[in-house]
């Protein structure tokens, strides 16, 4: 049988600059390396390089995790003084409510360096988990919730998310964040061409949401960062859907994006179904990341959730 294993990691810093212009945020925070939940598209696959592991399977199956994050956090963002970030995003490699962190509360422990630091900060998962820190996002105002969902589909979902929490999971907790006051939106990312990407198939994903209460809504079709991500998430497909890989070479084997031709009809799909339902969307433009430190501003005035299309 193959089992996770676990293995601690003594971090330096935990908070990670971000430099990416591409990204509308300047820092975040990844508590582990490595994740549970197996995601076939995650770019983060490749990152496994950095300790000596593949992207393959050893990404869902050797978990990091930084040993006394929260204490490390904390001695960094006391060294930083008068340049605090205006803003900390958690999640942005591996899912900070993965399994372990049932155990480890790693990410719990960040969020309340954070908020003794009044921070702002926004958390991207999958996980129902997130619930269990609801008096921590309650008591920081500012805080947000990105919850990812690309698929209502059940088989879809098992196929390519193997041990995430359903999508109907996801769909209830954004409901319950929203009604307690934490915004919540939704991240239909990433979507999959002909799999996930029919005006019913989109359309399911924006009604939940529109049920969901979701605060605001992001979207963006697959992306296949690396050479390793891409070489993994096209054996997933080819073990399911062997008719559909030629299509999808056509599409990545050259690029990590499909092309102009097949997102811009995509994204013009999704933006008119969000608005019949009520919702929208909102490309990020490169003067609307904040500056990476708050001399100016107020943590609180930094906080409010990007609507972000990835095309």
């Amino acid at each position: 049988m193959n089992h996770t294993r676990y293995e601690p990691l003594r971090p330096k810093t935990v908070l990670n600059p971000v430099r990416s212009p591409s990204m509308p945020f300047d820092w975040s925070i990844n508590p582990y390396r490595g994740c549970q939940h197996g995601c076939s598209f995650c770019y983060a696959r490749s990152t496994h390089s950095y300790v000596g592991e593949t992207a393959d399977d050893a990404f869902q199956k050797h978990i990091y995790w930084k040993e006394d994050a929260p204490e490390v956090l904390r001695d960094q963002l006391k060294r930083m003084k008068g340049r605090l970030p205006r803003h900390v995003t958690i999640g942005t490699a591996t899912d900070p409510y993965q399994q372990l962190e049932g155990k480890e509360k790693l990410t719990r422990g960040c969020l309340e360096v954070l908020n003794e630091f009044n921070i702002p900060v926004g958390v991207t998962t999958r996980s129902p988990l997130i619930l269990r820190d609801l008096d921590l996002l309650q008591s920081n105002p500012a805080s947000f919730v990105n919850f990812s969902c690309h698929t209502m589909d059940s088989r879809i979902w098992r196929e390519f998310e193997p041990s995430t929490p359903s999508p109907r999971r996801r769909m209830d907790t954004l409901r319950k964040l929203n009604e307690a006051g934490v915004s919540a939106g939704v991240f239909i990312a990433p979507i999959l061409p002909y799999l996930t990407d029919s005006p019913e198939s989109t359309e399911s994903v924006i009604a939940e949401c529109r049920e969901a209460n979701a605060q605001f809504v992001m979207f963006s079709p697959l992306r296949l960062s690396t050479p390793e991500v891409k070489s993994w998430f096209f054996s997933v497909l080819e073990r399911n859907y062997p008719e559909l890989t030629e299509a999808y070479g056509r599409l990545y084997w050259r690029s990590s994006s499909a092309p102009e031709s097949y997102r811009k009809p995509l994204k013009s799909q999704i933006v008119k179904q969000l608005a019949d339902y009520g919702l929208s969307a909102k490309d990020i433009q490169p003067d609307t990341k904040p500056s990476r430190y708050n001399q100016q501003q107020p943590a609180a005035e930094s906080c409010a959730p990007v609507q972000l299309t990835l095309f």
